[in-house]
């Protein structure tokens, strides 16, 4: 059986970010709310490793701006966690639509 597009997003994600190896179940919202905890202490403690994530992931610079300069200051990490799911469950779609064809 296939993975989950949760599951597959969740695993393009614990590439970059270090993330405990187990998490219960894959729950889009669960797992959106458990990345911004590690998006949340990475703002405070190592704010340029995750620019170079955004980046890598290709966020898109204004996207980054707007979520740095225009969500409220305890919004940043939900917001940025929320954005980063998205373009990586983006990828997902587009391989899975292009593979399958």
């Amino acid at each position: 059986m296939p993975n989950s597009i949760s599951q597959d997003t969740f695993s393009l994600l614990r590439k970059d970010f270090d993330f405990p190896e187990q998490v219960s179940g894959y729950d889009e919202e669960q797992l959106i709310t458990f990345l911004s905890k590690t998006i949340r202490q990475m703002l405070d403690r190592d704010f340029e490793r995750l620019l170079q994530i955004c980046y890598r992931i290709d966020l898109g610079e204004n996207k980054l701006k707007k979520i740095l300069h225009e969500s409220e200051p305890d919004q940043i990490a939900s917001d940025l966690a929320a954005a980063l799911w998205h373009r990586q469950k983006q990828k997902i779609e587009l391989r899975r639509k292009y593979s399958s064809s």
